[in-house]
């Protein structure tokens, strides 16, 4: 089993940067994806981010050139840097971690999520 901690979330405004974390513990060497969603209300979950061993990564079109995901394979951690923050930014933003090469689907562990709500 994998466990993953998101942290970082918070209330900022438009504009603004925010720096999510996930640490992972437990069967972290297992661990082939990490990936970012996001839940906003009255929205289904969308994928945001996503990293692979090795270094390749993907982002959902809306956050390109705005978050930036990267990984500590070593301390079994993911980051999610997001910049120019605007409201349609808010969620509760989750952690997702898979064994497998995934990208969107087929994740095997989630954390509990974080808030960020962006005001304008």
């Amino acid at each position: 089993q994998v466990q993953l901690v998101e942290s970082g979330g918070g209330l900022v405004q438009a504009g603004d940067s925010l720096r999510l974390s996930c640490a992972a513990s437990g069967r972290t060497f297992s661990i082939y994806t990490m990936s970012w969603f996001r839940l906003a209300p009255g929205k289904e979950r969308e994928f945001v981010a996503a990293s692979w061993r090795g270094g390749t990564t993907y982002y959902t079109d809306s956050v390109k050139g705005r978050f930036t995901i990267s990984r500590n394979n070593a301390k079994n951690t993911v980051f999610l840097q997001m910049n120019s923050l605007g409201p349609e930014d808010t969620a509760v933003y989750y952690c997702a971690a898979s064994t497998g090469s995934v990208l969107d689907t087929g994740y095997d562990y989630w954390g509990q999520g974080t808030q960020v709500t962006v005001s304008s």
